[in-house]
């Protein structure tokens, strides 16, 4: 009997069709003559690699128009005692330090559609770059594929004086972004204030003179629970309060699309420790997410439904042979 080949193909369908168990051994006990050793091998020896994510992704984008977002998020590998990836560092979502693997991704949007077209992983102790080189990289690789983007939206870690200058000086982009409370602003020459300190109307829109940067205008924004989020754009011509905000309300997409793959793909849920197995399981995760977008899009189905819909039919099956 002639064994079956992994491939991404293959892979990526397994992660879409599964629905909690990711491993190499689940997919051999699904995938007629494929045994678990060939999927072990494929995983170690495939080496994609985060530029190859592109050709699945730049179909879907349309590169003049849109946003490009940048964050990054932590792939939890709190039970994994041995991870050549993973290491001890901060995680939102755990609002402490957890075992993880550090994703740095750019995503893209029109409001409608989410399609990551880059990530990294951060590694400082083996590239020596931090997850402000690996914004920057990506940023340039984007604009010599094309993008002109109406705006980069990033939150206030990204927010820098050297990524501001790298978006609008070297990329000729826009850029909106948080400000941490404590950046310095002044409206009166030489003198400096923190940015919550400055005078600000409910809904106004300011220009001032971003310490180390220039001029930008900016607003605060103010949830229901009274918190305050503080922004900041090289868009001059950005004075309408609700125009600023909308725009910059397309940075939480990426807050989505960081759920949503952890929650349809299995990103976090591959155990093998090698650096090799891990990097080729991380961007078949995205690869698996970029089909569903593609159906979501197309077929009006959310990602989630995509997969109970599999399952369902599972189920129905099972059900009919049990009657």
């Amino acid at each position: 009997m002639q064994h079956q080949k992994c491939s991404l193909e293959l892979y990526t369908n397994f992660l879409i069709s599964n629905q909690n168990r990711y491993s190499g051994t689940e997919l051999s006990k699904n995938a007629p003559n494929l045994s678990h050793d060939h999927i072990t091998r494929w995983l170690a020896h495939a080496e994609y690699t985060p530029g190859d994510l592109w050709k699945h992704a730049q179909p879907l984008v349309a590169k003049e128009t849109g946003y490009l977002i940048g964050d990054d998020s932590l792939l939890s590998k709190k039970f994994s005692r041995e991870n050549e990836l993973a290491k001890l560092q901060y995680s939102g979502n755990a609002h402490g330090l957890q075992n993880g693997i550090c994703l740095v991704n750019v995503l893209w949007t029109n409001g409608a559609e989410y399609i990551p077209v880059d990530y990294r992983i951060y590694q400082k102790e083996n590239d020596d770059k931090t997850r402000n080189d690996h914004f920057q990289d990506m940023l340039k690789r984007a604009q010599k594929r094309g993008f002109k983007p109406c705006y980069v939206l990033m939150d206030s870690w990204y927010g820098g004086v050297e990524n501001l200058k790298l978006i609008t000086k070297e990329l000729n982009w826009d850029f909106i972004c948080n400000l941490k409370s404590n950046r310095k602003v002044c409206v009166t020459k030489g003198l400096y204030v923190s940015v919550s300190d400055l005078p600000l109307a409910d809904k106004q829109v300011r220009k001032v003179w971003l310490k180390e940067y220039g001029y930008v205008l900016v607003c605060k924004l103010v949830d229901k629970d009274g918190g305050i989020t503080y922004l900041a754009t090289n868009d001059l011509h950005l004075t309408e309060y609700d125009e600023y905000r909308e725009a910059f309300s397309h940075r939480w997409t990426i807050e989505e699309f960081h759920r949503g793959i952890k929650q349809t793909t299995g990103i976090e849920k591959r155990y093998a420790t090698r650096a090799a197995s891990q990097k080729t399981h991380i961007f078949a995760s995205f690869v698996a997410f970029v089909k569903l977008e593609t159906a979501r899009v197309r077929e009006k189905v959310s990602w989630y439904e995509q997969k109970a819909i599999i399952g369902r039919a599972a189920t129905t099956a099972y059900l009919l042979q049990s009657a």
